[in-house]
């Protein structure tokens, strides 16, 4: 009777932890399964880091959080942040913040925030905060990136000097490809827009902005961690691409937040996209 105990015991025990759900999985550029620590010695080798997010996934903003601190910890003052949630003319704002010259009501009043501010990007901007590092608004103001989307980027041409100097050098590198426009009918942006090429500009703006707010920030052994939607890095794409064109000396790593109906391998579709990923299941909450 004792034995027959035991065995029930360790069966019901083997099938609780074999039910157990599992919120991430790290994995390389193989597809194989890896290490937080051996991830992150890999990223510390780049002078760039991508950090391609979900915008609604709890699980990579906590590993946005861990991975930014990890690097603080390991270079101290040697670190720099950017991201696309935050505009290039609030540099000032954001600045004087950071500057402990305005307060964070007034930083928030006047910045224009992402909805989910509070809960997804003011802890990597309280990183920042305590450790006094520099935090670039790399992306481009949303109004000039509207006018694109609706006629163009030879539009741009008629700014003001002054207003130019929130954009990257004219004229701004396009490329036009059909794996472009899938993806905005993906996202389906193209039903809303019936001109394709005009958004296909209005994205190139958003990545040469960023890429361009990088280049002209980045110094000599800094490590500048980037924050920004997984499509604008995806396949070393978008800011990446514009970025090498700037500056094609940069050693440049990626990590990429994918969603999969199981976390135990990453599908072979996923391949490519990136050099390491954070594979967070599909029926993981999302914050909004």
């Amino acid at each position: 009777m004792r034995k027959l105990l035991i065995l029930l015991t360790f069966l019901f025990t083997c099938g609780v932890y074999a039910q157990q759900p599992q919120a991430y999985t790290l994995f390389d550029h193989n597809g194989k399964s890896t290490t937080y620590d051996a991830m992150i010695d890999s990223l510390s080798r780049a002078d760039v880091v991508f950090f391609g997010e979900m915008h609604n996934c709890p699980i990579t903003h906590w590993m946005e959080q861990n991975v930014l601190q990890t690097f603080v910890d390991r270079f101290g003052k040697n670190v720099m942040v950017g991201a696309e949630m935050f505009e290039s003319d609030n540099q000032l704002i954001l600045d004087e913040y950071l500057q402990r010259r305005i307060s964070g009501d007034r930083f928030e009043a006047e910045c224009r925030l992402w909805p989910n501010h509070s809960t997804d990007y003011a802890p990597l901007l309280s990183i920042a905060y305590d450790n006094k590092l520099p935090f670039i608004a790399t992306n481009v103001p949303r109004r000039y990136a509207n006018v694109v989307k609706e006629h163009g980027l030879t539009w741009l041409d008629s700014l003001s000097s002054a207003s130019r100097a929130y954009l990257p050098p004219l004229p701004i590198y396009v490329e036009r490809d059909s794996s472009a426009e899938k993806a905005f009918e993906v996202m389906g942006a193209m039903a809303r827009h019936s001109n394709r090429g005009h958004y296909v500009e209005a994205q190139a703006l958003k990545d040469a902005t960023m890429a361009w707010n990088i280049a002209q920030n980045w110094q000599h052994n800094i490590h500048f961690v980037h924050f920004n939607g997984s499509y604008h890095s995806d396949f070393r794409k978008g800011i990446i691409e514009q970025l090498l064109r700037y500056c094609p000396q940069l050693r440049i790593a990626l990590v990429t937040a994918v969603r999969q109906e199981s976390v135990e391998a990453l599908d072979e579709g996923q391949l490519g996209r990136s050099d390491f990923y954070i594979c967070v299941p599909e029926t993981m909450n999302t914050s909004y």
